[in-house]
């Protein structure tokens, strides 16, 4: 995953990255308009928010019936889940004994200062624990 920077001034300045777990893609997708809010803000400061392309298997159906969910991905960067990020999706779930995937691709995705949007918020608190990672949960 690419972050982007600010180099103003000559100094790099991280911004925070919002990434998507189910839950917020599902709110997306339903039309919750605060979570519209949150990501429509994220894109005028020109942050591209985060997912895992295994979360949008497990949120994906049917095109013709997910037209804001298409919108809403089509301005974030999906991350695809290749087998080195398998690998460590799968070690991180059996330190933390826990069996889903997609939250562990969504909690690696997240560096410390970065926003997770979960309805999961119990299992994401526990993976980032266990990678020592301090980011923000926030619900849908």
């Amino acid at each position: 995953m690419c972050r982007r920077g600010d180099w103003a001034s000559g100094i790099l300045r991280l911004s925070m990255t919002l990434v998507y777990d189910a839950g917020g893609l599902i709110a997306l997708d339903r039309g919750d308009r605060s979570s519209w809010v949150r990501l429509a803000g994220a894109l005028r400061r020109r942050e591209v928010p985060v997912t895992g392309a295994a979360v949008v298997g497990q949120v994906w159906r049917a095109a013709p019936r997910q037209a804001r969910l298409a919108r809403a991905l089509a301005g974030m960067e999906v991350v695809p889940l290749d087998e080195r990020s398998a690998r460590a999706a799968g070690a991180l779930l059996a330190s933390a004994g826990l069996d889903d995937v997609a939250d562990a691709s969504v909690v690696l995705l997240a560096w410390d200062g970065d926003v997770v949007v979960t309805s999961d918020t119990a299992d994401i608190a526990v993976l980032a624990g266990h990678l020592g990672r301090s980011i923000a949960i926030l619900p849908p």
